[in-house]
């Protein structure tokens, strides 16, 4: 299992997490106290980022301003926590963009931290997180829970803190108000054939989920809540929504001939211009899934990735659990495995203090060296490149996008020819150090390469930062195996074709 040199989490440390939705950008920050996460600050601002897309991926620039300048004062509010304590969150309307580094760059900058674009089903897996630690679930029986977005709509269901089926559907409030009603006009006519259209997308899931079925339905959302706000100023529930509610509120909306002219009690001039498609949403989720209840989770991803931080954070870390099911599933080596992940390690040692490396560094070359042969599942042929591919497309919980694809690029460049477009599609910031955890990888193998038990000799890496290599190994070890003499040769060819150099010398 890979470890980290940073110190856990103690009494009085701060986290935050940052929620970059299609509709709103969140902040919250909390007190980590016992072993308990308790709320001190939160920030919400709407964005509606959502609205800047044009269809081809992407963003009205007249959207931009309004995102940075919400990031920079959430930046503010975040100075004074260390960066490992910080984690932001893009969701769907960055998932969406043609190019994403066009946003993230300015953005990052902005907030002064990374961010994370997250997969949807990812995205719903957080989402649990945070609804099930600020709702404690009844043992033994499974949630539903569902979050409607501006830009994408999660369907959870989950038994305990696990999420066991997890859906993401594009037809959150912004895109479905802008889908069906983007003239302003509304009537019950356009209703209905939206609803029609609504409902095929649930078919992929929808008979499943019914089978599967729930105790209880939570909805963790704005938008829900403000459908749960009208329900109460009507009078026809507490702090719920119910089918019969949702009724009412669906004929009184159709009462009213554009989207500018509603006027309900209870619901905020800012959540007015969005309310029909996400009513729409809800209004096709009740029916598909036979929901008669459901009642409102003030957590939702924003604390998902707070109770996520903590487990990042200790020995509960849902991504170790994601690597160890891969194994599993692809039937990888896990001796083999061991030993190239020992080696991989012992390398990493040697040179992270004079190049500064990370604990995700550590990490991430740790789990690559545990994964590095699952394409052989696939075939021998190329099982590099069939790994990355898995890596990459896979949903695996507890990790993002970003943090797939450095993965896949480790090892897609475990052995043959160094390909760096897989490095292209990886922030600037992290080039490098991904980079260079690649470049140990492939010693790793090269010396593990006839999957025998014999011990390696001791051996010295040197990495500078231009990412030559000087490798240091006994001279009477190196000439007792000429199989690997090769592959030190071969490996010198390959980088030097990249502009990278390696330099063998024996002592």
């Amino acid at each position: 299992m890979p470890t980290d040199v940073e110190q856990p989490l103690k009494d009085g440390d701060l986290l935050a997490a940052v929620d970059l939705g299609s509709n709103s950008f969140h902040m919250v920050v909390a007190r980590y106290l016992l072993g308990q996460l308790r709320i001190v600050d939160r920030i919400k601002e709407t964005v509606r980022l959502a609205e800047g897309l044009d269809g081809q991926g992407g963003l009205d620039p007249a959207v931009m301003p309004r995102a940075l300048e919400c990031l920079s004062r959430f930046g503010q509010r975040l100075r004074a926590i260390p960066a490992k304590r910080v984690r932001a969150i893009a969701t769907n309307t960055v998932r969406a963009l043609r190019h994403p580094q066009d946003f993230l760059v300015p953005a990052e900058a902005a907030l002064g931290h990374g961010i994370d674009v997250v997969a949807g089903r990812e995205e719903a897996r957080l989402i649990y997180q945070g609804v099930a630690n600020g709702n404690p679930p009844t043992e033994g029986k499974r949630r539903l829970v569902m979050d409607i977005g501006g830009g994408s709509t999660e369907f959870i269901i989950g038994q305990g803190f696990e999420a066991i089926e997890r859906e993401s559907l594009q037809m959150g409030c912004i895109a479905t108000t802008r889908r069906f009603f983007a003239d302003g006009k509304l009537s019950r006519k356009r209703w209905k054939e939206a609803r029609t259209e609504i409902t095929a997308e649930f078919q992929q899931f929808a008979n499943a989920y019914r089978e599967r079925g729930w105790h209880d339905a939570m909805g963790s959302s704005g938008t829900i809540k403000a459908i749960c706000d009208v329900s109460v100023a009507l009078k026809l529930t507490k702090v719920s929504v119910t089918a019969d509610s949702l009724a009412v509120i669906r004929e009184k909306l159709l009462d009213f001939e554009r989207l500018q002219d509603i006027r309900l009690p209870g619901l905020s001039s800012e959540r007015r211009p969005i309310f029909a498609g996400g009513l729409l949403v809800l209004d096709a989720a009740f029916a598909e899934l036979g929901i008669e209840r459901m009642h409102i989770s003030d957590y939702a991803l924003r604390e998902g990735v707070l109770f996520d931080l903590v487990g990042r954070a200790s020995e509960t870390d849902p991504r170790d659990g994601s690597i160890r099911a891969l194994c599993d599933r692809y039937g990888v080596d896990v001796d083999q495995a061991a030993r190239v992940e020992a080696t991989a390690m012992a390398l990493f040692e040697q040179v992270e203090g004079p190049l500064a490396l990370e604990p995700g560094d550590r990490r991430l070359l740790s789990w690559a060296a545990q994964v590095h042969e699952l394409g052989l599942a696939i075939a021998h042929s190329q099982y590099h490149q069939h790994g990355a591919y898995v890596l990459e497309h896979s949903d695996i919980a507890g990790f993002s996008r970003t943090e797939q694809q450095s993965l896949a690029a480790v090892v897609r460049n475990q052995r043959r020819g160094v390909h760096l477009p897989s490095f292209e599609k990886l922030p600037d910031r992290l080039v490098p150090n991904v980079l260079r955890c690649a470049l140990i990888l492939r010693l790793a193998v090269l010396f593990h390469r006839g999957h025998d038990r014999d011990p390696l000799p001791d051996m010295q890496l040197r990495l500078d930062s231009a990412n030559a290599a000087t490798l240091t190994l006994p001279r009477a070890w190196l000439e007792a195996h000429p199989l690997t003499r090769a592959d030190l040769d071969s490996e010198r060819e390959y980088l030097q074709d990249v502009d990278r150099k390696l330099v063998i010398r024996t002592v």
